[in-house]
């Protein structure tokens, strides 16, 4: 049997058992099953990697069953494996099974278990049928699934409306987005007659070369109306400018969550799917410039909104919007192998943040907001550090031709071949990065000193003082109440010793299956770069790739030969802000307020997130509200239960009363009324 086969199908038969077997099943037997057969994945993954790594491997496709046979449609459920897909199954996987691990430790009080467990090994599987796709159909299959899951993980605390309300909006902005894929996937199937990836990538320069398309009523170049209706689609899934708004809101499902959606999968199906068509999008220099232009939009938009929110979460979520718009300028100048670069070290350092977060909420009694923490690196030293680590890399720490933490590597790698490519759209992409990165640096340094530096903040949080109040009243296991609203808390509370104000509050430091992740993490965030980097962005790249997208050979060149300015720019933008952070948040505490004061307009613009949901609320959700009550009131209600249903018993029940009158109950009144209906009968007979 091949590899691949258990590495996909193993998580769909662990959801299967823990879902099915749920709370009969019990809490260990159901975290052991959906825990151990990620790790038996992620085992199995980092193999088929190596192998394409050190040039052993070749690509395959593993027949799994005939799966549609329909006129022209006609195609098997077929697993492709070629470097690209050994590149995420390694990222899937090695996050998945870490986030399995954590989840025993940060779901620890939760009544929920086996269903939350079931929910991270579907999204999982989905994942991996994505990628693994050889035709369009699959890789929809995937995509749909993916937004399933994500709709069940996000809304997990069903209890909680926020909780529903964001799974609902990212279930509904994500079908606009797939409106736009699966229209994209009609049109080549369309086109080219066909939807096997392969062929169609082969084909495609012969196909497109020239032709055109009808589409809303004009004739437009074929390359362009696909590959940008295709890129809706990704929009949707990788949360770009304007279909971003669910990602936010994302955070209101368990930490765990966060990590899994925002750092290895979910989000970075667009980006996959960009670089898999690599081929079909080179046909199209139009819809390459959308990507690159949309991609650099997202990537400052994202960033300029980080540097004001206050949740710890929210920080990091806006983070990831920010770099997925690397990731797509990247594939829109031609640097595909780049955009995977930072796609694989980005898995590493975000999911690394985002279990710190949750480890420091966890410390908290789930206070997400920075301004309440202060002071906590004496307390949770080790999740500390881990959180320093991923700062050091999603910021790019590093020296220019010495050496530098995960990011440094995968985004200068960006930023480079934005300039070189020496496009006026690609040196805007350049010129927004690096003041993207500016901001990434502000805003990521602003969450280390808010959290983990200066006095102790906690008093002033409800949160804290519930956690204490219950600790000392009811003792340490009142947790029904959070229950009910769908949190899972932890209290530790000990007598005042420090004197520090504290009311009597300790944070401790997670548990030892919470650490474990956030150290293998570290080593991803710190390593991944130096490791992979002459892999994935080299002058050899081309033969890591073996042709599973398209490498440009003189843009390497090019990268190779820009000034020296550019390759020191984001090392300088990166120092600077995180010296405006060390002014702001701990030499000058009193700076951030002043600066607030001076700039009130643009801190509101920023703090309510460019004013995108309130637009959409008036442009499309109450229209929508409206329509819905006129379709209720109007037409259900008014028109087809009015002349239906109960139309039809309205005349029923008159005519019930109508006939009651004609029931005397006397022999003689019926004999009449017989006599009449005959006379009548031969009445009608003789008159024809």
């Amino acid at each position: 049997m091949h590899p691949i086969l258990i590495i996909v199908f193993l998580p769909l038969l662990a959801a299967i058992v823990a879902g099915l077997g749920n709370k009969k099943l019990g809490f260990v037997p159901s975290k052991v099953v959906t825990t151990g057969a990620l790790f038996i994945s992620c085992a199995l993954s980092w193999p088929i990697f190596l192998s394409f790594l050190n040039g052993s491997a070749e690509a395959s496709v593993v027949p799994v069953l005939q799966w549609v046979k329909s006129g022209d449609l006609d195609f098997q459920w077929a697993l492709r494996v070629d470097t690209l897909t050994a590149v995420m199954l390694v990222v899937i996987t090695s996050v998945s099974a870490l986030v399995h691990l954590y989840s025993w430790g940060y779901m620890s009080e939760e009544p929920d278990q086996p269903r939350f467990f079931a929910y991270l090994s579907l999204f999982t599987f989905a994942m991996l049928m994505l990628v693994t796709a050889d035709n369009l159909v699959q890789m929809f299959f995937g995509w749909e699934g993916v937004g399933l899951a994500s709709y069940l993980l996000i809304g997990f605390w069903f209890r909680k409306p926020s909780a529903n309300a964001a799974a609902m909006k990212a279930f509904v902005v994500n079908r606009v987005g797939d409106l736009g894929f699966m229209m994209g996937i009609f049109g080549v199937f369309l086109v080219f007659g066909t939807v096997s990836i392969p062929t169609i990538l082969q084909t495609a320069p012969g196909v497109l070369n020239g032709s055109t398309i009808g589409f809303l009523g004009y004739r437009l170049d074929t390359a362009t109306v696909l590959c940008i209706l295709l890129f809706i689609g990704a929009m949707g899934k990788s949360a770009q400018l304007g279909l971003h708004t669910w990602l936010p809101d994302a955070m209101e499902g368990p930490t765990p969550v966060s990590a899994l959606i925002h750092a290895a999968t979910m989000v970075t199906a667009g980006v996959f799917m960009v670089c898999r068509l690599s081929p079909l999008f080179e046909c199209s220099p139009t819809a390459l410039g959308f990507v690159t232009f949309i991609g650099a939009a997202t990537c400052f938009f994202a960033a300029t909104i980080g540097t004001t929110q206050t949740d710890i979460k929210r920080v990091i979520a806006y983070s990831t919007c920010s770099q997925l718009g690397y990731m797509f300028f990247a594939a829109g100048v031609g640097a595909y192998g780049a955009a995977m670069f930072h796609l694989f070290t980005h898995a590493f350092f975000k999911a690394l943040l985002f279990l710190g977060a949750g480890s420091v909420i966890h410390a908290m009694h789930h206070e997400q907001d920075m301004r309440y923490y202060g002071g906590l690196r004496k307390h949770i030293p080790l999740t500390f550090w881990a959180m320093t680590m991923g700062t050091l890399a999603i910021t790019g720490v590093g020296i220019v031709d010495v050496a530098g933490f995960a990011g440094f590597y995968s985004k200068d790698a960006i930023l480079e071949a934005a300039f070189a490519r020496g496009t006026e759209l690609s040196h805007f992409a350049f010129f927004m990065g690096i003041f993207a990165a500016l901001l990434t640096s502000f805003y990521s340094w602003r969450l280390v000193f808010l959290t983990f530096f200066g006095k102790p903040r906690w008093e002033q949080s409800e949160h804290i003082q519930h956690a204490v109040h219950d600790a000392h009243g009811h003792g340490h296991d009142d947790h029904a109440h959070d229950h009910a609203h769908g949190h899972d808390d932890h209290a530790h509370a000990h007598h005042d010793a420090h004197g520090d104000g504290t009311a009597g509050y300790h944070p401790h430091e997670s548990p030892f299956n919470m650490l474990v992740p956030l150290g293998i993490l570290s080593l991803g965030a710190i390593f991944a770069g130096i490791v992979f980097n002459h892999a994935f962005v080299s002058e050899g790249e081309g033969e890591f790739w073996k042709g599973a997208l398209v490498f440009h050979e003189h843009l390497i060149h090019a990268m190779h030969g820009v000034p020296h300015w550019v390759k020191w720019a984001p090392f300088t933008v990166m120092a600077t802000g995180l010296l405006i952070a060390w002014y702001g948040y701990i030499k000058n505490t009193r700076f951030p307020a002043a600066f607030v004061d001076q700039f009130g307009f643009l801190y509101k613009f920023l703090l309510n997130k460019w004013y995108f949901d309130e637009l959409y609320h008036f442009l499309f959700v109450r229209p929508a509200l409206w329509l819905g009550r006129v379709f209720w009131k109007v037409g259900d209600q008014g028109i087809i239960d009015r002349f239906g249903p109960n139309g039809a018993a309205w005349v029923v029940a008159k005519g019930s009363k109508a006939a009651v009158k004609l029931q005397s109950g006397y022999l003689y009144s019926y004999a009449l009324v017989m006599l009449v209906g005959l006379v009548g009968a031969i009445s009608w007979v003789i008159a024809r």
